[in-house]
């Protein structure tokens, strides 16, 4: 009897310590990739910003509306498309802690690429800015109009179509009332 309990004990012990923990990308940043030219990185970090060294495996992204399997070692996958111009990428990853967004410009210059993060905020502040703008001076209601249609064919030039604007908007704000 006392055989058959310390085997069940051993036997239940080592089924907990084989359960693996999740890992769950909750951060991420996207960078220029060091090893080749006109590519970027997708890197997974913590609320600080620190990589995750830890994250190992296949994820599944979303890259301005495509989905892709992305390897990640130590914490870092690569994005194997070639930026040919300066545009727009909208990345988002879908984990069971919900869905994780972020919207960079690539900035291409001297065949390097400098990522800038866009927050959803200034986003939508650009055209309410304009609109009250043009509300409050009766004058600037052309400008402001013009202005508008540049900043549309600005963002639509550099691959920001009016869905992907919304949807970034709309994922700013699920993240504020859903945390």
């Amino acid at each position: 009897m006392k055989k058959l309990l310390l085997t069940c004990c051993i036997f239940f012990l080592a089924i907990g310590f084989a359960v693996a923990d999740t890992i769950n990308i909750n951060h991420f940043v996207i960078k220029e990739n060091p090893f080749a030219k006109d590519e970027i990185a997708v890197v997974a970090t913590d609320t600080a910003g620190t990589i995750q060294e830890a994250v190992n495996g296949i994820f599944t992204f979303t890259i301005n509306g495509f989905s892709q399997e992305m390897n990640f070692d130590k914490g870092t996958a690569f994005y194997r498309h070639k930026i040919q111009k300066s545009s727009f990428v909208y990345a988002r990853h879908e984990n069971d802690n919900g869905t994780h967004p972020m919207l960079y410009y690539i900035y291409k210059h001297d065949s390097k690429l400098t990522p800038v993060k866009i927050s959803w905020i200034l986003l939508l502040s650009i055209p309410l800015g304009l609109i009250l703008l043009g509300y409050l001076f009766k004058r600037f209601i052309i400008i402001a109009l013009i202005i508008f249609c540049i900043f549309l064919y600005f963002n639509y030039h550099n691959g920001l179509s009016i869905p992907t604007f919304f949807q970034s908007v709309i994922d700013g704000l699920k993240g504020i009332f859903v945390k």
